[in-house]
């Protein structure tokens, strides 16, 4: 049995991911979802990257996931977001 430091049993924890990472992209027509390696999916309203919502449709699906799926790039766009900003409020 594993016990904390004041001897009683210790509560099993949740599953905690320490880096989230990028595995594919997709849109609706108001918002961008990014799933997860972890099984998470984080969407995010299009209006707080004005060159994504400005951007037409297909320009929106040339996005490169990069670093190891850290990083989202729109060459065509000059638009780069990390995929930490986007957990952290889309900074």
């Amino acid at each position: 049995m594993i016990t904390s430091p004041n001897n009683r049993p210790a509560l099993a924890r949740s599953y905690r991911p320490t880096t989230a990472l990028a595995q594919a992209v997709s849109f609706d027509e108001d918002s961008m979802h990014v799933r997860l390696t972890d099984g998470r999916t984080v969407s995010v309203p299009l209006l707080w990257f004005p060159r994504l919502h400005a951007a037409r449709p297909e320009q929106r699906l040339r996005v490169e996931i990069g670093g190891g799926g850290r990083g989202l790039h729109w060459d065509e766009l000059d638009e780069d977001l990390a995929v930490a900003g986007l957990l952290a409020g889309g900074e």
